[in-house]
């Protein structure tokens, strides 16, 4: 643990609470039209569609874009399917930007402050690279760098992710780790070397629908950022 330099982040539900955000979004958008639905049902429809999306990347079958692309392809299919193909253009750019306008976990800039003040820090995303920076902007994450798939022209759980995020800081894998509240990714960062810490949200899907503990092996687990903080300030100190 005393040799770990930086620190890499998952954001959609480790950072930011995308559920709730999306819903507030949809609608705000919506209801100026007159139009009504519900928002957690249209957050969770949307959200269903991220993983198919990227996988077309992953397979090979459409070349690697920007996470706002994609979003932007699943918002048409969602809009369809909640009977909303009246929504105009100029309401689906707002919407699909919606992504850049997410709220973060209470704990997560004072955890991240804390964390700065020993560790290099970066987000390991799938979202783009301006998506990560207006979640930045509205949330205060202090990121020394903006990694991730744009970085490596894929998307997690593919290793070339994970192991571009570590050469970026010219670090050998081993002396990263990757913190996340889905125990696939930190299986994922784990398989190329990379340390691995989880951290709770029991609540993402909804309450208790999310992630309250790894089912994989980890190095460290806490119950948010200012905990994980506090125990690698800790194992931080202890070295010195």
């Amino acid at each position: 643990m005393q040799q770990i330099k930086a620190l890499i982040f998952d954001v959609f539900g480790t950072l930011v609470d995308w559920r709730t955000s999306i819903a507030r979004e949809a609608g705000q958008a919506l209801a100026p039209l007159g139009l009504t639905v519900d928002g957690l049902a249209f957050a969770d429809a949307w959200r269903a569609q991220y993983q198919p999306a990227m996988e077309e990347v992953r397979a090979g079958r459409i070349p690697f874009c920007k996470l706002d692309r994609l979003h932007r392809r699943n918002l048409d299919v969602v809009l369809a399917d909640f009977g909303l193909n009246a929504v105009d253009e100029t309401v689906r750019q707002r919407l699909n930007l919606a992504w850049h306008r997410l709220d973060a976990w209470p704990d997560v800039s004072a955890g991240l402050h804390a964390l700065r003040r020993h560790y290099r820090l970066a987000p390991c995303s799938n979202g783009n690279i301006s998506l990560m920076v207006d979640l930045a902007r509205r949330n205060d994450f202090p990121w020394d760098a903006i990694l991730g798939a744009d970085v490596a022209r894929d998307y997690k759980p593919k290793p070339a992710v994970y192991l571009a995020a570590a050469d970026a800081f010219d670090l050998r894998p081993d002396e990263v780790m990757m913190v996340a509240a889905h125990s696939s990714d930190l299986a994922a960062a784990a398989a190329v070397g990379l340390r691995t810490a989880f951290i709770a949200r029991p609540d993402e899907y909804g309450p208790g629908l999310g992630e309250s503990a790894a089912t994989v092996p980890v190095d460290v687990s806490a119950g948010n950022l200012v905990e994980l903080a506090e125990t690698l300030g800790t194992t931080r100190s202890s070295s010195c």
